[in-house]
């Protein structure tokens, strides 16, 4: 039977067919408790999910998200919720090819900080704020992978310190804000990083009190002392929106302009830290904890990590999403024995997870035919996810005399798609990355070029002068460029 779709506001919400889920709230007595900078698919799919279930079981309409873009891309965003009055789909997809639709309705309002920087400050820093989350990804934390350091040679850094009115990244409107507060004698919020980095809270605790110390000590030591950065572990695999999964959610009888689509998997793990209260999230299945270590390094060297080794891999040999790679066996076997042989090895034991059912429940995830989470979106500033998932792996391997042949093939294959930007068979490939042109402009076959290329200490550290590690990967090099599949040395 054909549905006639309706346009998703306001006024249809009480007219949605029956298997759509709407919001079980009241949003016209929604508040603003929180301000979430990065409103891209996966705070919505996760975090913003996760509010929309609490306010529903619990009635408690206060922690509304007023979303915050950076840049003027984020307009497009800001336009399709504006336009259906901050309300977007959340479409669920299992691997048997079930999908649920649900209408997402905590969010409040969308607010363009370079179109109105004091408009975004003034929102941060208002009583009813409890909360200013970030999903900024890995790189929009501007710290020096090698050193950990406040990366102050940013062209933006150096603008926001000169122009403390008129910020341009997160960190000038997070010290604004919390001057503000603090000049009104209000509590200060709680800085909530929802990113794929170790210890994410303690790192946004590190770059904004570096940031500040660079003019302001006394205000530098007030955060420190006085504002709460949770580490949290966050998991959902949401692949960007297509066409199909709009034209898919109209055939379920909702016209969105940018609905969500995720796997039916979700988790989130939370050190109970936070300044001036917080949502009931364990009422929805966040689990909270005293150390989320184990729990975050456990998914970021095994997840976050098999994603990109998939990916960079995938992505030589011609495949297009992971599920297409993981399908293939020669993939998913050298997945499975990067993450048995390497990445197991260096993890500590995490309470209540068996990691061989984890990572066959990751394979499985990876696996789900009806995700098609694309490689490129995998590949996307890949010089940040290595450093981060990738990199810790091989330097603790080295220092334990431990296994890197896996991972050494992953770095030569993405020296090879840096400097092709290409298929083994020539086929061209979008690169997305800050750091392309320097990446393409050291990457190369010959043993100076390899070098060069792991020898970009911002990524790699000292990893080049670890022949355990240089080695295999210089002998990864001279095959791939002298055109031996990708597939024949993942069996070698």
């Amino acid at each position: 039977m054909s549905v006639q779709p309706v346009n998703l506001n306001n006024a249809a919400l009480s007219s949605l067919p029956p298997h759509i889920l709407r919001p079980a709230y009241d949003r016209a007595a929604l508040r603003t408790g929180i301000v979430h900078v990065g409103v891209g698919g996966f705070h919505r799919a996760h975090q913003a999910f996760y509010t929309d279930q609490f306010m529903g079981k619990s009635g408690n309409t206060n922690w509304g998200i007023c979303g915050i873009g950076l840049r003027e891309g984020d307009s497009k965003i800001r336009d399709v919720l504006k336009k259906q009055d901050y309300l977007y789909s959340l479409l669920v997809k299992d691997p048997e090819g079930c999908a649920s639709l649900q209408v997402i309705g905590c969010m409040t309002g969308f607010l363009m900080a370079n179109e109105n920087p004091q408009a975004v400050i003034d929102k941060m820093a208002s009583p009813d704020t409890k909360i200013v989350s970030l999903t900024i990804t890995e790189g929009g934390y501007n710290f020096i992978p090698s050193t950990g350091e406040f990366d102050f040679s940013h062209a933006d850094v150096q603008h926001d310190l000169a122009n403390p009115d008129s910020p341009r990244l997160v960190f000038g409107y997070l010290a604004s804000a919390l001057k503000q507060r603090r000049a009104s004698g209000l509590a200060p919020f709680t800085v909530q990083s929802c990113d794929n980095i170790q210890h994410n809270g303690d790192v946004t605790r590190k770059m904004l009190t570096s940031y500040i110390r660079s003019y302001d000590e006394e205000m530098a030591d007030w955060v420190s002392e006085n504002v709460a950065f949770p580490n949290a572990m966050v998991d959902r695999i949401t692949p960007v929106t297509t066409a199909d999964d709009i034209a898919q959610v109209a055939a379920l009888g909702l016209i969105d302009e940018w609905p969500v689509t995720c796997e039916p998997f979700h988790q989130w793990v939370i050190e109970e830290r936070f300044s001036d209260g917080r949502p009931g999230w364990e009422k929805t299945g966040a689990q909270f904890v005293e150390d989320v270590t184990p729990y975050e390094t456990m998914k970021i060297r095994l997840l976050n990590a098999g994603h990109t080794v998939l990916g960079i891999l995938g992505s030589l040999h011609g495949f297009s999403t992971i599920d297409e790679t993981v399908a293939h066996p020669v993939f998913s076997s050298f997945v499975r024995r990067f993450m048995d042989t390497e990445a197991t090895p260096v993890l500590s034991p995490v309470a209540g997870i068996n990691l061989d059912e984890y990572k066959n429940t990751l394979i499985a995830r990876f696996a789900n035919p009806f995700i098609k989470d694309s490689l490129t979106r995998i590949c996307s500033q890949s010089a940040s996810k290595i450093s981060t998932f990738l990199v810790p792996t091989i330097k603790e391997n080295v220092e334990q005399k431990g296994q890197t042949e896996c991972a050494a093939l992953v770095i030569a294959a993405w020296c090879y798609y840096s400097y092709y930007r290409a298929t083994q068979q020539g086929t061209a490939l979008e690169v997305i990355d800050d750091h392309a042109e320097i990446l393409q402009s050291v990457a190369g076959g010959s043993e100076s070029q390899a070098r060069a290329f792991i020898g970009l200490s911002d990524i790699f550290g000292n990893l080049a002068k670890e022949s355990a590690f240089a080695d295999p990967y210089l002998q990864y090099v001279s095959s791939l460029f002298n055109g031996e599949p990708v597939q024949a040395l993942m069996t070698n």
